[in-house]
């Protein structure tokens, strides 16, 4: 983990939000077509539109999240998803208890 490139990702408010929502993705977003949520991820068309934002600066803000080990992508077909790394966060969180 470079805590550096995490706080930078943490560093912004919709990034912050993409994070809350993909901590319980049921609970914000609908169904996918029969791709599970917990196991695959959400698709980034659904944070989209759930931001309210152009796909590019979804995708860079995801992007910014992936670069930083906070989240994981996978890409089925022409689409991609993600998750959160619930360890990496553990870490984060322990490295903030420990560090500072």
């Amino acid at each position: 983990m470079d805590p550096i490139e995490v706080f930078k990702a943490l560093s912004n408010e919709a990034r912050l939000q993409i994070l809350e929502w993909l901590k319980d993705p049921k609970a914000h977003f609908g169904p996918q077509g029969g791709v599970d949520l917990i196991q695959i991820g959400v698709c980034v068309s659904q944070i989209t539109t759930k931001l309210n934002m152009t796909q590019s600066t979804t995708s860079q803000y995801l992007s910014v999240l992936q670069r930083a080990g906070l989240v994981h992508a996978t890409r089925l077909g022409k689409w991609t998803y993600y998750k959160r790394d619930e360890e990496a966060i553990k870490q984060v969180a322990s490295y903030i208890q420990q560090e500072l």
